[in-house]
């Protein structure tokens, strides 16, 4: 897929909101056979999200209208079986955008009619080419300015990579696409954003990645890509490695001898970072808005955080690209597809939260946004 040219994307992006517009958040349905189509439904068809943006999903009317079928009929009279209209669109200008409606852009041309010809909670190759095909063509809307954001629903890297070998993940195609040479995640919950200097490695080499020179770029990229969010303090605090930061030595030396000496040299360097703040409190002074954000040493430090705060509300965000990105935090859940049991709450914080970056409010609070 060539490299597209994102200016005039995004120029038509700010005029837009220039104008006071929702934006336009287009959600991908993910791997078909997941729960992806199902998350996306319950979370777009009550309404709840009208007030802060137009949603509208790229994917297979077939596959969308059968995870109509899950909703059930809640509080407040959302739209239940048989009340959902699903309706398809060709661009999202032409969006009904109601209570009960879920507007459909047809991303599997010549794909299949629904999921009766799927393998529900398998990898395959169909589903793989589905799920592709969904991210693609929500690039593209995005690249071009007729989406002002993406949410993406979970795929399967071992169904995408039956069609394309050389797939990593979401993050690392929506990069490519956009001819970007980096992305990177933050995870956000509520007020809460984290950053991770190492991911997925063992906790040894995490430990080994603790490095003044791996801390000083992990500081330099996060605080800019910080900084790029409207309305959101620049400040950054990197968490503690050891018990207490390690109580000046007592329980380990890495904050003395590469996370301090990083600190200090970037905010000689001019750079809003506070820290070594010990990790049994810095999550929670960053909820309270002392700091913009933590940069969280590795993997568990940060995920842990983030999802005893709010479990079904994590959100991932993808920071770099030319356009606002945001994804649900969770996988395919292939032994719950097609029961009708998912909880669609990441994907409605993803939508929403996409919406609120995308229109430059603080915490993508945006509009009075409920969940019903």
């Amino acid at each position: 897929m060539p490299i597209l040219n994102d200016y005039d994307g995004m120029r038509a992006r700010a005029e837009r909101m220039a104008m006071g517009g929702r934006p336009y958040v287009c959600v991908t349905m993910g791997d078909p056979a997941g729960i992806g189509p199902e998350i996306a439904v319950k979370a777009i068809a009550p309404g709840g999200l009208l007030g802060c943006c137009m949603p509208f999903v790229v994917g297979d009317c077939g596959v969308i209208r059968e995870a109509a079928g899950f909703m059930a009929d809640g509080p407040g009279g959302a739209p239940g079986p048989g009340r959902v209209t699903v309706r398809a669109i060709r661009d999202p200008a032409d969006g009904d955008y109601a209570a009960g409606v879920v507007n459909v852009m047809e991303a599997c041309r010549g794909g299949r009619p629904g999921t009766g010809r799927l393998r529900m909670g398998e990898a395959t190759a169909e589903a793989g080419a589905m799920g592709l095909a969904c991210i693609r063509e929500a690039a593209g809307l995005a690249l071009s300015g007729k989406a002002d954001a993406v949410a993406t629903a979970p795929v399967n890297k071992r169904a995408m990579r039956l069609v394309d070998g050389r797939f990593i993940g979401h993050t690392e195609e929506l990069a490519r696409i956009a001819g970007v040479p980096d992305a990177r995640t933050m995870f956000q919950v509520g007020p809460l954003r984290i950053f991770f200097l190492t991911r997925h490695v063992s906790l040894r080499e995490a430990c080994g990645a603790v490095t003044k020179a791996n801390v000083m770029k992990g500081i330099e990229d996060c605080s800019e890509a910080l900084a790029g969010l409207a309305g959101v303090s620049p400040s950054l605090a990197v968490a503690g490695l050891n018990p207490h930061s390690g109580d000046g030595g007592l329980f380990g030396v890495e904050e003395l001898r590469e996370i301090e000496p990083a600190v200090s040299e970037m905010r000689r360097r001019g750079y809003d970072v506070h820290g070594p703040v010990p990790a049994d409190s810095v999550f929670h002074l960053a909820e309270v808005g002392r700091y913009g954000a933590v940069l969280a040493l590795y993997h568990d430090q940060g995920h842990i955080a983030a999802k005893a705060l709010g479990f079904s509300r994590t959100v991932s965000v993808t920071l770099g690209l030319p356009f606002v990105r945001t994804s649900v935090d969770h996988g395919t859940a292939y032994d719950i597809a097609g029961k009708g049991m998912a909880d669609e709450g990441s994907m409605f914080e993803a939508i929403k939260v996409a919406a609120g970056y995308a229109s430059g409010a603080k915490g993508a609070a945006g509009r009075a946004v409920t969940r019903r």
